[in-house]
């Protein structure tokens, strides 16, 4: 595993900022860490780095304990933290051929900097002051610095904070390619960049972890599944729909339209579709909806 995390906890005073939570991460996977402020997403990012000591449990990267080896897992790890701590007076080149200065890159250092430039779109920016950048620029900065050591584990705090659209498709497909051969988990308050970069989402709400599934399954995992909106042709009564395996409600509407709402929305459009076949009902339109990843995430933390 190159992320292990076990029984961590941390307490301030009598708060549980982190709840005694679990979780792995293999090689290849995008992991989305969400939740709202102040649930323990930052807290839980800095002691798997190393940066916070736990007051319980293990934080483990490619298999070095970040409370016992944090030097082994600060070269094994790119960290963009959510402040993103950036040198103003510098310049762009100057402060990255710092970075690889403290990782100790060598002889690499110079081509490794310009690697990065071009990787994260810094090239016209490249011979200004850090703080005379607009706030999307410092951010591929600080992304630019963690990729610097080229670690095998990326951890990312709010990376698309402050860009523009244009940016932000950018970004989103260095990520993507980043995920093919590192271990990558980001936060951020953005769903659609969850469903578009992640294959993998952890919820986290008061300093627990309330979910962790692959995007594909977790639209089924809430309580509220989702929904088919089906037409037919002929006039049906409700309990001929509330017959069909998996339908938990059926909604009348327009006409002979009907809303079927069930937690297995995939299973309910085949019923659906036989039981048309075998009742000789002819269905005019189907339309499957499928709960966002905002609703759910709206009901986990609420």
């Amino acid at each position: 595993m190159s992320i292990e995390v076990a029984q961590l906890s941390k307490i301030y005073g009598e708060q549980k900022a982190v709840d005694n939570i679990s979780f792995s991460l293999q090689k290849g996977e995008i992991v989305g860490f969400l939740g709202p402020n102040g649930a323990g997403k930052s807290t839980t990012m800095k002691m798997i780095t190393g940066y916070l000591p736990p007051s319980g449990g293990t934080a483990t990267v490619c298999g070095f304990d970040a409370v016992k080896d944090p030097m082994k897992v600060r070269k094994r790890v790119g960290y963009l933290p959510e402040s993103n701590p950036l040198y103003f007076d510098m310049y762009v080149r100057e402060f990255l051929r710092f970075i690889a200065g403290v990782h100790q890159l060598g002889i690499s250092a110079e081509k490794r900097v310009e690697e990065m430039i071009q990787v994260t779109g810094l090239a016209p920016e490249s011979k200004k002051k850090i703080g005379a950048l607009s706030k999307g620029y410092k951010q591929r900065v600080g992304l630019a610095q963690a990729l610097l050591h080229n670690p095998e584990v990326l951890i990312l705090d709010e990376p698309t904070s402050g860009l523009d659209p244009n940016q932000l498709v950018e970004i989103r497909q260095l990520i993507r390619s980043l995920g093919a051969d590192k271990t990558v988990i980001l936060s951020t308050h953005i769903m659609q960049e969850v469903e578009a970069m992640c294959s993998r989402v952890l919820i986290i709400n008061k300093g627990q972890l309330v979910m962790d599934n692959p995007i594909a399954a977790l639209q089924q995992t809430s309580t509220g599944g989702g929904s088919i909106q089906v037409s037919f042709a002929e006039q049906l009564v409700p309990a001929a729909l509330e017959a069909i395996a998996g339908v938990t409600r059926v909604q009348a509407g327009e006409g002979n339209s009907w809303t079927l709402y069930s937690q297995d929305v995939e299973s309910v459009r085949k019923n659906l579709l036989q039981f048309a076949l075998i009742n000789n009902r002819n269905i005019l339109s189907l339309q499957s909806n499928s709960q966002s990843l905002e609703s759910i995430f709206r009901e986990l933390t609420k």
